[in-house]
């Protein structure tokens, strides 16, 4: 017989109808408490700023947009893209040749990761632009031989910017290589043995089936390595490669205005980091369609989101 319930056992559940139900949302006074604090503390350090003589507001403004200043950032900028060009064009390659089966191709590129992972960048830097005291020529020929193709002084093929870019580049190769192996290893084998089944050749699966899947997880590091590229060309200043770090310190080596100089290279690249943040978060949304993390936002979106629905709750539970 099937069980029957009696108007006894159903008055229960009419009064406590979810129409009936009061929500109350959680508060979180901690946070408030703890984000008022926050921004009382960044208010003080911004007014003391703004108030302190020592900095000399005036001498940024006037450096703030020279002429001087934004040759500096052509360099700058010149450089940061031609060396992750020639760092991500080298650094896939290593990484194809540090999978590969082949026993020499993993020796070399292991070996190319070792010394310039190993050695710092600032000694790499200056190890390429005085190149010439350990080679006064450049000469391309048969080894063992006296033949030689092409040659040319060292001091005229390798200039302060051309050091800085090989610098740079190969530094940033070794990086890359490492981050791009650790993206196709993510992919499953299975992907890469589908696609043979199908008549693919290794290069094409590569290309078509396993890198693009990759990207997902090279995307987010790749461009950190970029925004720390940026950064780390100040380091060619000291081959005086003309970047904005060399000229800022042409500049205040003169009216010994260190600590505003500094501001007028801090703002920019802030300015610069800024501006890099925004393609790196649009190529991690289209790369991670489909994932979990597909539909991520950026910090100050979350912290609208987060003001917006402790407003709307606040309401909500006033009324």
């Amino acid at each position: 017989m099937p069980a029957t319930t009696s108007p006894v056992d159903a008055a229960p559940l009419k009064e406590h109808a979810p129409s009936d139900i009061e929500i109350v949302p959680v508060r979180h006074y901690g946070r408030w408490i703890a984000a008022l604090a926050a921004v009382a503390a960044v208010g003080g350090l911004v007014g003391s700023l703004a108030k302190n003589a020592n900095l000399h507001w005036d001498v940024i403004g006037h450096y703030l947009f020279a002429g001087l200043i934004f040759d500096g950032l052509t360099t700058t900028l010149w450089l940061t893209a031609a060396a992750m060009v020639l760092g991500l064009g080298i650094g896939t390659l290593i990484a194809i040749m540090r999978l590969s089966a082949n026993p020499v191709l993993y020796g070399l590129s292991s070996l190319f990761v070792w010394v310039f992972r190993g050695t710092p960048l600032l000694v790499q830097i200056i190890f390429w632009g005085y190149a010439a005291a350990l080679y006064k020529k450049v000469m391309i020929g048969i080894p063992f031989t006296d033949i030689t193709f092409l040659q040319a002084d060292t001091n005229t093929l390798l200039t302060p910017a051309v050091a800085a870019l090989l610098a740079l580049g190969l530094n940033e190769a070794a990086y890359a290589s490492e981050i791009v192996r650790a993206g196709i290893q993510s992919v499953d084998t299975g992907q890469t043995e589908a696609a043979h089944s199908l008549g693919m050749r290794p290069a094409l699966t590569m290309r078509r089936i396993v890198l693009p899947q990759a990207m997902r997880v090279i995307i987010p590091p790749m461009g950190n390595e970029t925004i720390n590229m940026l950064k780390m060309t100040a380091l060619v200043s000291v081959i005086a490669a003309h970047d904005l770090m060399s000229n800022i310190q042409d500049v205040y080596a003169q009216n010994y205005q260190v600590i505003p100089m500094l501001m007028v290279a801090s703002i920019w690249y802030l300015a610069l980091v800024s501006l890099l943040s925004v393609p790196q978060a649009w190529m991690e949304r289209r790369y991670g369609r489909g994932t979990s993390g597909g539909g991520r936002v950026s910090p100050v979106q979350r912290m609208l989101a987060g003001a917006f629905s402790s407003v709307r709750g606040k309401k909500e539970s006033d009324r």
